[in-house]
């Protein structure tokens, strides 16, 4: 059996009373007297059979059962709002809330993001560009891509694109004083880092069996997107990985110096809650995001991989 819990109010004055460590400031979040805070408060305690609150001069504190009990009660309103929330966007027209890589966002989903607007008027698209799995059960999202091997979770994951690495560099490069001519070049020319990623070098320059070029220097970035904006500036060589730079080879602002790739066991997601994947705007923007990946195909590869050994 469950035990019988709390009223919501009490529980609600409890925890704006431990955050702020005031009645008078949570009264005055909650529109209500710091009498009825602290009548609310002492039934609870009454209730739950312990002290809550306890006073050090005029300083409020909370008790260890009051500690101890706070994350729970703040958690559980959280997870509330979220609901409430996505309840309300719901009915607001269908707002969805797609979370997605930076470098994804940018180099693949924004340039083709109008069709699907185009397709789906009333869908309307909330981008958040972020490199942290965002937890799906606290937060306002409905579903994102992520990079990884496809297995998270709670989650339904539907594969999006590969991401084989390779160099890649801005053509000014390949006709410099030191030509990239063979992967051994490469200790002439700076490195291109992403810090999420440190050892995209190093593996890379291993399977290809480079010796005398140091995988650590060079520069270091925050995101892939500046280290692959780095690279057509001419600033260095970067890693690249499929679909983060097909736009750029494409136009010909970047160049694959060299015809080895190194394939990779991870690759770009479609994930959505299992609880949730099914609804209409979710399964929509997926079946949309499908049909790019199959009528706009990933680039040819250059036929040439190598293996970690």
């Amino acid at each position: 059996m469950f035990a019988r819990l709390p009223g919501l109010h009490a529980l609600r004055m409890f925890e704006a009373a431990a955050r702020h460590l005031s009645f008078t400031k949570a009264a005055a979040e909650l529109f209500v007297t710091q009498t009825a805070v602290s009548h609310q408060i002492k039934a609870l305690e009454a209730q739950l059979g312990v002290q809550l609150f306890r006073r050090s001069g005029r300083t409020l504190l909370l008790t260890d059962e009051g500690q101890a009990l706070l994350p729970y009660v703040k958690d559980a309103f959280d997870a509330l709002a979220v609901g409430v929330r996505r309840i309300q966007e719901q009915s607001a027209g269908g707002v969805l809330t797609i979370s997605v890589l930076p470098s994804i966002a940018s180099n693949w989903l924004l340039p083709r993001l109008r069709r699907f607007q185009t397709a789906q008027p009333e869908i309307e698209v909330h981008l958040t560009a972020t490199e942290r799995l965002v937890d799906f059960a606290r937060e306002a999202v409905d579903a994102g891509i992520r990079y990884g091997e496809g297995s998270w979770q709670g989650l339904r994951a539907e594969r999006l694109l590969s991401a084989e690495m390779s160099p890649v560099c801005s053509p000014l490069l390949l006709d410099g004083p030191t030509p990239l001519a063979e992967p051994a070049d490469l200790a002439d020319h700076r490195l291109l880092h992403v810090l999420n990623e440190p050892d995209e070098w190093r593996m890379w320059l291993h399977a290809a069996g480079v010796e005398g070029v140091d995988p650590d220097r060079g520069i270091k970035f925050d995101t892939t997107a500046l280290a692959v904006q780095a690279a057509v500036n001419g600033m260095g060589v970067a890693m690249g990985r499929g679909p983060l730079v097909a736009g750029d080879l494409a136009t010909g602002r970047l160049v694959e110096p060299f015809d080895l790739e190194l394939p990779s066991s991870c690759a770009y997601y479609f994930v959505a809650p299992e609880t949730s994947a099914d609804q209409a705007k979710i399964q929509a923007f997926r079946d949309w995001l499908l049909e790019e990946v199959a009528t706009t195909p990933e680039p040819p590869h250059t036929g040439n991989f190598i293996t970690i050994t």
